[in-house]
């Protein structure tokens, strides 16, 4: 890899002109402390050469450039003869660069920082009679949208409330048997029900029995309706409940349809 080296610094002598390039000394120091058992390292001389279109770049004059501080970027060489390079080690510079010195810096900063505090302390005229206006548009729409709202919301309320009151009126109204046990269809004259021999020919629990008749003296219907067979009046189902109806002489009995299956 090739070496590199980067100076910083003033000339230390005058300006040497050549046919392609220009050249000039420089002096570095070295660090303050070195590695325990290494001695400090001194001062070294060097040499810069660079290339007149690099350095007419820079803007530099004879006069400037003893105390201007500018950083080299460059490497180092022994080639060059010693009537051209009075330094300690000759320097191939590729990259020179002056840099800005601090009491330029302090003079400028105070007042470029003194110019937007100026500025911003003293807002104009016509901006003091826009802030107003400005607060007075965006208080002004505020309200509207809100009273839009207001009205949306309430004509939605009275939509949803027209709308329910409707569907009520539109929903058919459930027959309901009075006083008559959950699932009741109708009420069917007892003499009308027609008992198949299957049932005429069992007799159902008496215990059981005796329960459903308490229940019918008790609230003066049957606790569940009887199934028949729609049309044909049959009884389907319940015919304990049937037996406990002509106990207690009931005229009608709560009844739910079956309907007959229809053959092919």
């Amino acid at each position: 890899m090739p070496h590199k080296i980067t100076l910083t610094g003033s000339a230390t002598g005058p300006l040497r002109e050549y046919d392609r390039y220009v050249a000039f000394d420089m002096r570095e120091k070295g660090s303050p402390s070195a590695p325990k058992g290494l001695k400090k390292s001194t001062f070294i001389s060097y040499t810069v050469f660079v290339a007149k279109k690099a350095f007419n770049k820079t803007g530099l004059t004879k006069k400037s450039i003893m105390h201007e501080k500018i950083l080299i970027q460059g490497e180092p060489t022994l080639d060059i003869p010693i009537d051209e390079c009075p330094g300690e080690v000759g320097v191939i510079c590729f990259q020179i660069t002056v840099l800005p010195n601090k009491n330029d810096k302090e003079k400028n900063q105070p007042e470029e920082k003194k110019e937007p505090k100026q500025e911003a302390s003293a807002p104009s005229e016509t901006q003091k009679n826009t802030e107003p206006t400005k607060q007075e548009e965006a208080q002004a729409p505020v309200s509207q949208p809100v009273a839009k709202e207001g009205k949306k919301a309430e004509t939605v309320q009275s939509e949803v409330k027209g709308k329910s009151v409707q569907e009520k009126k539109a929903e058919p109204k459930k027959t309901q048997m009075p006083n008559q046990p959950k699932g009741t269809q109708d009420l069917v004259s007892f003499d009308d029900i027609i008992v198949p021999e299957a049932f005429l020919n069992t007799r159902p629990n008496p215990e059981k029995t005796q329960k459903v008749i308490d229940f019918v003296k008790r609230t003066g219907r049957l606790d569940e309706p009887l199934t028949i067979e729609k049309g044909s009046n049959i009884l389907k189902d319940g015919y304990r409940r049937y037996v406990v109806a002509k106990t207690v002489k009931m005229d009608k009995v709560p009844v739910t349809y079956e309907y007959q299956k229809q053959t092919k």
